[in-house]
Protein backbone atom coordinates (compact mmCIF):
# COMPACT_ATOMS: atom_id res chain seq x y z
CA UNK A 1 0.00 0.00 0.00
CA UNK A 2 1.25 3.56 -1.02
CA UNK A 3 -0.03 7.38 -0.54
CA UNK A 4 1.09 9.22 -3.17
CA UNK A 5 0.06 12.98 -3.19
CA UNK A 6 -1.95 14.73 -6.10
CA UNK A 7 -1.60 18.12 -6.81
CA UNK A 8 -4.13 20.26 -8.25
CA UNK A 9 -2.28 23.41 -10.52
CA UNK A 10 -5.57 24.86 -11.31
CA UNK A 11 -4.06 25.81 -14.94
CA UNK A 12 -0.38 25.57 -14.41
CA UNK A 13 0.29 22.03 -14.44
CA UNK A 14 2.84 22.33 -17.40
CA UNK A 15 5.03 25.33 -15.55
CA UNK A 16 4.52 23.26 -12.44
CA UNK A 17 5.98 20.56 -14.16
CA UNK A 18 8.98 22.29 -16.15
CA UNK A 19 10.02 23.97 -12.96
CA UNK A 20 10.05 20.78 -10.87
CA UNK A 21 11.64 18.77 -13.61
CA UNK A 22 14.86 21.44 -12.89
CA UNK A 23 14.24 22.28 -9.24
CA UNK A 24 14.38 18.61 -8.18
CA UNK A 25 15.25 16.25 -11.01
CA UNK A 26 11.42 15.26 -10.94
CA UNK A 27 10.73 13.28 -14.26
CA UNK A 28 7.54 12.88 -16.03
CA UNK A 29 6.36 9.69 -16.05
CA UNK A 30 2.63 9.75 -17.83
CA UNK A 31 0.77 12.73 -19.02
CA UNK A 32 -2.61 12.89 -20.23
CA UNK A 33 -4.66 16.33 -21.91
CA UNK A 34 -8.25 17.04 -21.68
CA UNK A 35 -8.39 17.08 -25.34
CA UNK A 36 -6.84 13.36 -25.05
CA UNK A 37 -9.91 11.66 -23.28
CA UNK A 38 -12.61 10.02 -24.90
CA UNK A 39 -16.01 11.41 -24.40
CA UNK A 40 -18.15 8.94 -22.45
CA UNK A 41 -21.59 9.04 -23.34
CA UNK A 42 -23.73 12.43 -22.53
CA UNK A 43 -20.53 14.50 -21.92
CA UNK A 44 -20.37 17.62 -23.43
CA UNK A 45 -16.66 18.26 -23.46
CA UNK A 46 -13.88 16.53 -22.29
CA UNK A 47 -12.84 19.49 -20.39
CA UNK A 48 -13.51 22.12 -18.42
CA UNK A 49 -14.01 24.61 -21.36
CA UNK A 50 -13.07 23.72 -25.06
CA UNK A 51 -10.21 26.08 -24.62
CA UNK A 52 -8.50 24.29 -21.85
CA UNK A 53 -7.51 21.30 -24.30
CA UNK A 54 -4.33 21.64 -23.71
CA UNK A 55 -4.27 21.57 -20.20
CA UNK A 56 -3.29 18.55 -18.14
CA UNK A 57 -6.01 16.24 -17.24
CA UNK A 58 -3.36 14.34 -15.26
CA UNK A 59 0.07 13.87 -15.13
CA UNK A 60 2.22 11.45 -13.02
CA UNK A 61 6.38 12.38 -12.19
CA UNK A 62 8.96 10.92 -9.57
CA UNK A 63 11.10 12.72 -7.47
CA UNK A 64 13.68 10.38 -6.69
CA UNK A 65 11.68 6.82 -5.74
CA UNK A 66 8.66 9.05 -4.81
CA UNK A 67 5.35 9.29 -7.32
CA UNK A 68 3.48 12.29 -7.53
CA UNK A 69 0.30 13.06 -9.28
CA UNK A 70 -0.61 16.50 -10.99
CA UNK A 71 -3.40 17.87 -12.84
CA UNK A 72 -4.65 21.65 -14.27
CA UNK A 73 -8.16 20.76 -12.42
CA UNK A 74 -10.49 22.56 -13.35
CA UNK A 75 -8.24 25.12 -14.64
CA UNK A 76 -9.72 28.20 -12.35
CA UNK A 77 -6.31 29.73 -12.23
CA UNK A 78 -6.53 29.72 -8.23
CA UNK A 79 -4.64 26.86 -6.72
CA UNK A 80 -4.69 26.14 -3.48
CA UNK A 81 -2.54 24.27 -0.98
CA UNK A 82 -2.83 24.49 2.51
CA UNK A 83 -3.00 22.47 5.27
CA UNK A 84 0.19 19.90 4.11
CA UNK A 85 3.66 19.64 3.18
CA UNK A 86 6.09 17.96 0.57
CA UNK A 87 9.44 16.53 2.61
CA UNK A 88 12.57 16.27 0.58
CA UNK A 89 14.78 14.01 2.12
CA UNK A 90 18.03 14.48 0.61
CA UNK A 91 21.55 13.17 1.52
CA UNK A 92 23.34 16.21 2.57
CA UNK A 93 23.58 19.80 3.54
CA UNK A 94 25.08 20.71 0.54
CA UNK A 95 22.42 18.98 -1.64
CA UNK A 96 19.85 20.36 1.23
CA UNK A 97 20.83 23.86 0.24
CA UNK A 98 20.94 23.26 -3.75
CA UNK A 99 17.18 22.24 -3.29
CA UNK A 100 16.28 24.55 -1.19
CA UNK A 101 17.45 27.54 -3.31
CA UNK A 102 15.97 25.72 -6.56
CA UNK A 103 12.70 25.51 -5.32
CA UNK A 104 12.38 29.26 -4.47
CA UNK A 105 13.69 30.79 -7.66
CA UNK A 106 10.86 32.22 -9.38
CA UNK A 107 9.11 34.26 -6.45
CA UNK A 108 8.85 31.14 -3.78
CA UNK A 109 8.78 32.28 0.11
CA UNK A 110 11.28 30.87 2.99
CA UNK A 111 9.07 30.07 6.03
CA UNK A 112 12.05 29.07 8.09
CA UNK A 113 15.12 29.49 6.79
CA UNK A 114 18.02 26.03 6.07
CA UNK A 115 19.90 25.78 8.95
CA UNK A 116 21.24 23.24 11.36
CA UNK A 117 18.84 21.41 13.68
CA UNK A 118 18.68 18.84 16.47
CA UNK A 119 17.15 16.21 14.39
CA UNK A 120 18.79 17.41 11.16
CA UNK A 121 21.95 18.79 9.77
CA UNK A 122 20.21 20.61 7.13
CA UNK A 123 15.77 21.48 7.75
CA UNK A 124 13.94 24.66 5.94
CA UNK A 125 10.45 25.30 4.90
CA UNK A 126 9.47 27.22 1.72
CA UNK A 127 6.49 27.77 -0.54
CA UNK A 128 7.60 27.52 -3.71
CA UNK A 129 6.26 30.05 -6.69
CA UNK A 130 2.79 27.81 -6.84
CA UNK A 131 2.16 27.79 -3.09
CA UNK A 132 3.72 24.31 -2.44
CA UNK A 133 4.47 24.09 1.13
CA UNK A 134 8.05 21.95 0.80
CA UNK A 135 10.26 20.69 4.08
CA UNK A 136 13.71 20.34 3.03
CA UNK A 137 16.13 18.15 5.51
CA UNK A 138 19.01 16.48 5.44
CA UNK A 139 20.27 13.47 7.78
CA UNK A 140 22.00 14.67 11.55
Amino acid sequence: MQIQPYLFFDGRCDEALAFYGKAVGAQVQHLIRFKDAPAQPGDQANCPTPADGEKVMHASFTIGDSLVNASDGECGGTPDFRGFSLVLNVKDGAEAKHRFDALLEGGGQATMPLSPTFFASSFGMLSDRFGVQWMVMSPP
